[in-house]
């Protein structure tokens, strides 16, 4: 069933700005009736509603339209002017907003400024004006998106501030497009900060509320850069965790993060993790796929440098070359070449000691053992393109 509000919101599109003045008595409420109206429409997307993304581009452009025809008076009164911030932070045209009567303004110039600023990509003046306002000291739907744009605006510079800032999004508009995104935004930072219950709290919250948001593709990406550009997936204590928290979502998706975990961890030297991850892809990936050749690889890798020289060697001499990624082929040299020279004699040995090779050691730093796994270690910002594809 469609709710009210968003009945309402859609209900609106028909009309053109042209009708809505001919005929008043046809007009929706007060500003902040179609914010809420929009507000509606917006929280569809986030629940995967493809219509009221199609819709609410036109409903934005009416809504701006409508504010241009209201009464002065009614920007006077202060849910009216919130309204403009909101509609503003919610994807509403500056232009429009510029054009309302700043003196009947009811509303903290501080708020309206830093919102304008913020939208017209004048980041350090949006900074300026709103790093003292307290989200949760405003209305629940003027604050949401005020500390959404916190959140944003202050990511970099104050990680911790924004993380505070994106909590305060969540909490005060649940179960909306704002907290959607504050959580797409929030798990990036938690997993830069190493804080894996918190990161592995906020992705089933994702999961479990959003997974067929419009925008879960950015979600994905961010998810899988967590993964690949910190220590959160390679800690082999917790892969029973991540592989739990990777059960959540559909097989696909599912192969392409493990093969991301067994790629980082390989990359750092964590052979346990790498293992585990190539294992699991093992599972999922289909019969002579690229997918599955890939996943021999790690595990191959994982194999041959750890206990099971052998079998390991055997997994990547058997590789079919031409279905690995350019980039991986240089990895799979060195380590082939790597594999073999531990069982390889020492300069002036007897004959007896080079025919029992040394015992292979429990690990290896591969980043540190050549001069080729020294430049793959730099290569780890590549793994964002193994899920590139999953952005919206």
């Amino acid at each position: 069933m469609i709710r009210p509000l968003l009945r309402a919101a859609l209900l609106l599109l028909p009309f053109t700005a042209a009708n809505a003045l001919a005929e008043p008595a046809r007009q929706p409420g007060e500003p902040y009736e179609l914010v809420r109206g929009l507000q509606a429409v917006q929280d569809g997307i986030a629940n995967g509603d493809t219509a009221a993304h199609g819709s609410h581009i036109a409903l934005i452009r009416q809504i701006g339209e409508r504010f241009l025809a209201a009464d002065p008076g009614v920007w006077s009164n202060a849910q009216n002017s919130q309204a403009a911030v909101i509609y503003l932070l919610s994807g509403g045209a500056p232009q429009i907003v510029r054009k309302l009567p700043r003196d009947k303004m009811n509303i903290d110039e501080r708020l309206f400024n830093g919102a304008l600023a913020y939208v017209e990509g004048r980041q350090e003046e949006a900074r300026e004006q709103l790093k003292d306002v307290k989200p949760r000291t405003l209305s629940s739907g003027l604050g949401g998106q005020v500390a959404l744009v916190q959140g944003a605006l202050f990511a970099r510079a104050e990680a911790s501030l924004a993380i505070e800032r994106l909590d305060d999004a969540r909490l005060l508009l649940p179960g909306t497009l704002v907290e959607e995104a504050a959580l797409r935004r929030e798990i990036l930072l938690v997993g830069q900060a190493e804080d894996f219950d918190k990161f592995e709290f906020l992705a089933l919250a994702y999961i479990r509320h959003y997974r067929n948001s419009i925008y879960a593709g950015d979600f994905w990406q961010r998810f899988s850069t967590s993964l690949a550009q910190s220590s959160l997936a390679l800690d082999e204590r917790r892969f029973a965790r991540i592989a739990a928290l990777l059960e959540q979502i559909e097989r696909a998706g599912r192969l392409k993060l493990y093969l991301v975990i067994a790629r980082a961890a390989m990359l750092r030297g964590q052979l346990a993790v790498t293992r585990l991850a190539g294992e699991r892809a093992l599972t999922l990936s289909a019969d002579a796929s690229a997918d599955r050749e890939r996943a021999h690889f790690f595990r191959g890798v994982a194999r041959a440098l750890t206990d099971e020289y052998d079998g390991g060697l055997a997994e990547l001499k058997a590789l079919d070359r031409s279905k690995l990624p350019e980039r991986d082929v240089p990895l799979l040299n060195a380590t082939v070449q790597l594999a073999l020279d531990v069982r390889k004699p020492l300069p002036g040995g007897s004959a007896i000691a080079a025919d029992k090779p040394p015992a292979t050691p429990a690990r290896l730093d591969l980043a540190s053992s050549t001069v080729t796994l020294a430049r793959a270690h730099k290569q780890l910002g590549e793994l964002e393109l193994l899920t590139r594809d999953r952005r919206p």
